[in-house]
């Protein structure tokens, strides 16, 4: 999704889309930092990344947002916000795409429809044929695309990345998908949906199927995928190791970032904070 991305571009995104977040080139280490419960102080930095939204939905204003300000002040730059199915049915994501379409904000609403929403599912979110075909009614053109298919989601978020940039406005993708484990390690999806139904959908795996495409063309084997994935282990393993090494961050330092002076109401509660907690010690 980020791949059609250029540096001034942003990219705010909710705990689902490391990989995007990832190609849009926030280092590994950085964002397993932030699973320890610290966001470091030059974040978003170069990256245009926003921090991970925990609250859903609200990431859709974000991108609308960001988008206006690059609008506004003449820039190129284009505006990425990626939620799930679940946050379709808040407010936030209807509030944005009614924004983005009402000014033509440069933007890109991406959700990801992994057909459950913790337990619920999505005939239950939306009685709308398709999540995309919500776009309609808010006057945004609208794409549903093959989510489990790499090349097709490429293609797409890449006319619609150029057509925000052409000041065409903004698009909404449906990228249709599959959530195969547990929605959390205190979920148990087998309550409420069959085996049957994960196994149809574990067999149109997008790493499955991107290695057959690549196999059947020749541009890989079996030797070079071991070690691709050898590789790769490795890497996430080293990610770790320096995400562990990195000092805990002040607990009051989130403050830092909030303005750009505190109010006399910040400032009274930071001194609160730094009352019951001494800095450095986060953990």
């Amino acid at each position: 999704m980020a791949a059609p991305l250029q540096p001034q571009d942003w990219l705010t995104t909710s705990y689902r889309e490391l990989v995007s977040l990832m190609v849009k080139g926030l280092p590994l280490p950085t964002l397993i930092y932030a699973f320890r419960g610290f966001t470091p102080e030059h974040y978003p930095g170069e990256n245009h990344c926003l921090p991970i939204q925990i609250v859903i939905g609200t990431q859709m204003l974000h991108a609308v947002g960001l988008a206006m300000a690059a609008k506004i002040s003449g820039d190129k730059a284009v505006a990425v916000g990626v939620c799930g199915d679940g946050a379709t049915s808040e407010g936030d994501f209807n509030e944005a795409l009614n924004f983005a379409g009402v000014f033509q904000a440069p933007v890109v609403l991406v959700v990801q429809n992994n057909g459950w929403a913790i337990s619920v599912p999505r005939h239950k979110q939306s009685a709308a044929p398709t999540l995309a075909a919500r776009g309609a009614g808010f006057g945004v053109p609208s794409v549903l695309v093959d989510g489990n298919d790499i090349l097709a989601v490429y293609v797409v978020m890449q006319q619609a990345v150029e057509r925000a940039r052409a000041g065409q406005g903004p698009t909404l993708v449906e990228t249709l998908t599959y959530r195969i484990g547990a929605h959390t390690t205190a979920d148990d999806p087998t309550r409420y949906r069959s085996p049957e139904e994960v196994e149809a959908w574990r067999a149109k795996d997008p790493l499955t199927r991107f290695k057959r495409f690549l196999v059947s063309r020749d541009m890989l084997d079996e030797e070079q995928d071991r070690q691709l994935i050898a590789a790769v282990e490795e890497e996430i393993n080293e990610a770790v190791r320096v995400a562990e090494a990195m000092p805990p961050m002040a607990p009051d330092s989130f403050f830092d970032y909030t303005s750009a002076s505190l109010s006399p109401r910040l400032q009274e509660q930071r001194a609160d904070l730094l009352r019951y907690v001494e800095p450095g010690q986060g953990e």
